[in-house]
C-alpha cells in the first residue's frame, strides 16, 4: 500500500510513495505521532535528481526487511530539500556540527521534539541496518545522554552567524586596498591550468567568476577612467585585472568544451566529478543554467567570444525545449540516470557513432576526443563515450583546412543526426515542480541574454516567466510569494531566496524594457521582505535592531527548532547577499536612501568575514568591487531610448543602473526620480550620466556617453 507521500506533489516524495517504509512528509502529523508514541524520528532528505538518493532507495528503502526495522523503531519522514530548504539547512548544519561530511541523501536522527542527535549520508544496506539498531538501542538505554546531546546541537543551531563569527556593526570600507585583498583571497584558490577552483569535483560556481569579472571592470576603470576597454599607460594593478579576466575565460572555455556541457543539446550538468570538467554528474539543474546564462552573456559582452554566444543560444534552446512548462514557468531538474544507468541518455558507444555518422565519424572522433583503440574502446564507463572537446571551432577548422562556415555546417548536420537517435531513447526523469527562486535566476539569465544579444525571443520567454511568477506564485491576498508550484497548485510560503531572486530578475527586466510596472512589482516584494523577514529583535537596553541581515524564513511560517540567516555564497549566492544588492540597485532607481543605508549596514556587518573568506562570499565581494567607485546612473529620454539602451548593453559595464522613457511625458512628477526634469535636446534623444544625483551635461549619442563614465 502507498504510504503518506502519495498525497504530495513533489516528484522526489512521490518516488518514495510506494516504498514499504511508512514515510510521512514533514509536518505536524508525523511530529505529533513521534511525541505521542515517544519514538525517535528519522528524517531522510534528498532531491529527485540525486543519484545516491536513488541508490539508497533501491538498496534499502525498497526492501521489506529494512523497512520493517525502520517502521518498528522510528517515525520516518521524507523531505525534498528543494521544497523545504529551511528544514534541509537546519539539519545539514547540525550534521556538520557533529563532524560529519554533509551531502545527500542526508539521514538525521531526532528526538521526539525534533532536536537532532546523530546523522549520516549514504550507507550500504548492511551498515544502514546496523546503524538503525544501534540508534534505537541508544535511545532506549542511554536516553539522558541523547537528550543532552540534542539540546547541545539545538543550542548550537540557534547561535547566529553574527555571534559565531563576532561580526560587529561597522561602516563598510569601499577602498581599492580592500578590493585587492578580496581578489587575492579568491585568485589563489583557482586552477591555473583547467579553470575553476583548484579542487575536484568541480562545480561551476557562477558567483566566483561574476566577482572576477567585476574586479576586472572595476580595476580597469580605476586605472583608466575612460571608455570601457580602453588602455592608457599600463598601471601597476593591470596585471591582476588581466589575470582575473584570463581566469574567467579559462574557466568558461573549459566548461563550454568539456563533458559538463551537453555538446549536442545544450545545458550544463551540476558538476564534474573530476578536475578536467570531463565526467559530469549528469543531472541538469535549473539554478545552474539560469546563472550560467547570465555569466556567459556578460562574458560575451566583454570578450565577444563566439563560443559564449553559442552556449547562451543553445542553453536557452535546451531550457525552452526540455524545462519550460506550458504556463511559462521552468521545471526544476533532469535526472542523471535513465534505464538504471547514470548518463546513458547522453553517451554513445563507438559502434553507435560509426553507424550514425558513417563517413563523418573520423573528423568527429578527432574533434570530440574519442579513443581510437578499436570498436569496443571508450572514454567512460560501460563502453560509452562522453563527448568533450579541447579545441575551439576556429583552431580545429584551421587544422583541418576548412572554413568556419564549412565546419559549422558539418557540426549542424552531425549533431542533428545524433540528436534524432538520442531523442528516441528513454529520457531521464523530469522533476516537474516549479521553484520560485530558481525561476527568478532563470528570469535574470533570459533578461541578461536579451540585453546583450537583442534576441526578441529571449525577451518573450522572460516576459512569460515574469507574468507566471507574479500571477501563479504570488498570493493575491497578501502579496506573499509561494515557494513551489505544480499541477496548478502553489504551496509553501516563500523563503528569502525566492524574493531575492525574483526581485533581481524584475530589476533587470525593468532596465531591459523601461516598463515601470516591473520596478513597482519589485518594490512591493521588497516591502514584504522588510516587514516579514527582518530581524525585529532589539539589543537589550537600546532601540537598535539586533542585526540588519534578514532571516531565511517568513515570520508567518512554521516555527522550526532554529530560525537561520543565510550568509555564505554557495552554488547559489546567499539570499542576504542578493538582497543587499537589490536594495542598493533600488535605492538608485527609486531614490530611496533608506534602502542604500540598509545595504551598507549589511555590507558593513559581513565585511570582516568577507575579507577573511572571500572565496566563500564572492557575491558579497562582487558588491565591494562595484562600490569602490560611484555607480553611474544613466537616464535616457527620447524616441531612441530603447535603441540607445540596446547599444549600451552590448558593452560590459556592470557598475551602472539605467532607466529611460521614450516620451517626455514620463519625466513628470509621477516618473522615476532619475527621469524628472530631464528632456530631449530639441526633440533628439538625450542621455544623462549622473553620480550621486549630480548629472553631467546631456549627450545625444552613446559614443559621447562613454567618456562621461569615469
Amino acid at each position: 500500500m502507498p504510504n503518506q507521500l502519495q498525497y504530495e506533489t513533489s516528484p522526489y516524495l512521490l518516488q518514495h510513495a510506494e516504498n514499504p517504509v511508512d514515510w510521512y512528509p514533514w509536518g505536524e502529523e508525523a511530529l505529533n505521532r513521534a511525541t505521542d508514541e515517544d519514538k525517535p524520528i528519522l528524517v531522510s532528505i534528498g532531491y529527485s535528481a540525486c543519484h545516491w538518493c536513488h541508490v539508497m532507495e533501491h538498496e534499502s528503502f525498497e526492501k521489506d526487511g529494512v523497512a520493517r526495522v525502520m517502521n518498528e523503531n522510528f517515525i520516518c519522514i521524507k523531505v525534498d530539500r528543494e521544497e523545504r530548504p529551511d528544514v534541509d539547512a537546519i539539519y545539514m548544519d547540525a550534521v556538520q556540527a557533529m563532524g560529519v561530511q554533509g551531502g545527500w541523501p542526508l539521514n538525521v536522527f531526532l528526538m521526539p521534539d525534533a532536536k537532532p542527535f546523530y546523522g549520516v549520508t549514504y550507507l550500504p544496506t548492511q551498515n544502514w541496518v546496523q546503524l538503525l539498531g544501534s540508534i534505537r538501542s541508544a535511545f532506549d538505554e542511554h536516553r539522558d545522554d541523547l537528550v543532552r546531546s540534542a539540546e547541545g546541537f539545538a543550542t548550537e543551531l540557534n547561535i547566529s552567524d553574527v555571534e559565531r563569527y563576532n561580526l560587529p556593526q561597522t561602516d563598510p570600507l569601499f577602498a581599492p586596498e580592500t578590493l585587492d585583498g578580496l581578489y587575492r583571497k579568491v585568485i589563489v584558490k583557482t586552477d591555473d591550468e583547467k579553470g575553476g577552483m583548484n579542487r575536484a569535483p568541480k562545480f561551476p560556481m557562477p558567483s566566483v567568476w561574476r566577482f572576477l569579472l567585476r574586479y576586472h571592470s572595476s580595476v580597469g576603470s580605476l586605472a583608466n577612467g575612460s571608455e570601457p576597454g580602453s588602455r592608457g599607460a599600463e598601471p601597476a594593478d593591470s596585471q591582476s585585472s588581466d589575470r582575473a579576466l584570463h581566469q574567467v575565460a579559462l574557466t568558461l572555455d573549459h566548461m563550454a568544451l568539456g563533458g559538463i556541457y551537453d555538446q549536442l543539446g545544450g545545458g550544463f550538468a551540476r558538476y564534474s566529478t573530476d578536475g578536467d570538467w570531463f565526467a559530469p554528474h549528469f543531472e541538469k539543474m535549473l539554478y545552474d543554467n539560469g546563472q550560467l546564462l547570465t555569466l556567459y552573456a556578460e562574458a560575451y559582452s566583454l570578450t565577444k567570444s563566439p563560443l559564449y554566444r553559442h552556449v547562451v543560444y543553445q542553453t536557452i534552446a535546451f531550457a525552452q525545449r526540455e524545462l519550460l512548462s506550458p504556463e511559462g514557468g521552468f521545471y526544476s531538474a533532469l535526472d542523471a540516470d535513465s534505464e538504471g544507468e547514470e548518463g546513458r541518455f547522453y553517451t554513445f558507444t563507438n559502434p553507435e557513432l560509426r553507424e550514425i555518422l558513417g563517413d563523418e565519424y573520423g573528423w568527429f572522433a578527432d574533434l570530440y576526443n574519442l579513443p581510437a583503440q578499436g570498436e569496443e574502446s571508450s572514454n567512460w564507463e560501460h563502453g560509452r563515450n562522453i563527448l568533450h572537446r579541447t579545441e575551439k571551432d576556429d583552431a580545429f577548422a584551421e587544422r583541418m583546412g576548412w572554413s568556419l562556415a564549412d565546419l559549422g555546417l558539418r557540426l549542424d548536420a552531425t549533431h542533428a543526426r545524433l540528436l534524432r537517435v538520442r531523442n528516441e531513447r528513454i529520457r531521464p526523469g523530469l522533476d516537474d515542480k516549479i521553484l520560485c527562486s530558481w525561476n527568478g535566476l532563470m528570469l535574470k539569465g533570459l533578461v541578461t541574454a536579451y540585453r546583450v544579444f537583442g534576441e526578441p525571443e529571449f525577451l518573450t520567454l522572460a516576459l512569460r516567466n515574469a507574468y507566471f511568477l507574479l500571477k501563479k506564485m504570488r498570493d493575491a491576498r497578501n502579496g506573499r510569494l509561494w515557494h513551489t508550484y505544480k499541477l496548478g497548485r502553489a504551496r509553501q510560503a516563500g523563503f528569502l531566496d525566492d524574493y531575492a531572486a525574483v526581485i533581481d530578475g524584475l530589476l533587470a527586466l525593468y532596465q531591459a524594457t523601461f516598463t515601470r510596472s516591473w520596478l513597482t512589482e519589485a518594490d512591493q516584494l521588497m516591502q514584504y521582505v522588510l516587514a516579514n523577514f527582518a530581524d525585529q529583535r532589539t539589543v537589550e537596553g537600546t532601540s537598535e535592531t539586533a542585526d540588519e541581515l534578514f532571516f531565511f524564513t517568513d515570520k508567518n511560517s512554521e516555527e522550526l527548532i532554529a530560525r537561520r540567516k543565510e550568509i555564505f555564497d554557495n552554488v547559489i549566492p546567499a539570499s542576504n547577499s542578493m538582497m543587499a544588492e537589490n536594495l542598493y540597485t533600488m535605492s538608485l532607481l527609486l531614490e530611496r536612501p533608506d534602502y542604500a543605508q540598509r545595504a551598507d549596514r549589511m555590507l558593513g556587518r559581513v565585511q570582516p568575514l568577507v575579507q577573511q573568506n572571500a572565496d566563500y562570499l564572492t557575491n558579497w565581494a562582487a558588491q565591494f568591487a562595484m562600490r569602490v567607485r560611484p555607480t553611474a546612473e544613466i537616464a535616457i529620454v527620447g524616441p531612441d531610448a530603447e535603441r540607445f539602451r540596446a547599444e549600451i548593453d552590448t558593452v560590459f559595464y556592470p557598475n551602472k543602473v539605467i532607466c529611460g522613457v521614450s516620451d517626455e511625458g514620463g519625466t513628470g512628477p509621477d516618473g522615476l526620480p532619475l527621469l524628472q526634469h530631464r528632456g530631449t535636446i530639441d526633440g533628439i534623444t538625450a542621455i544623462y550620466v549622473c553620480y550621486n544625483r549630480a548629472c553631467q551635461l546631456p549627450v545625444t549619442s552613446v559614443a559621447d556617453m562613454w567618456p562621461l563614465l569615469r
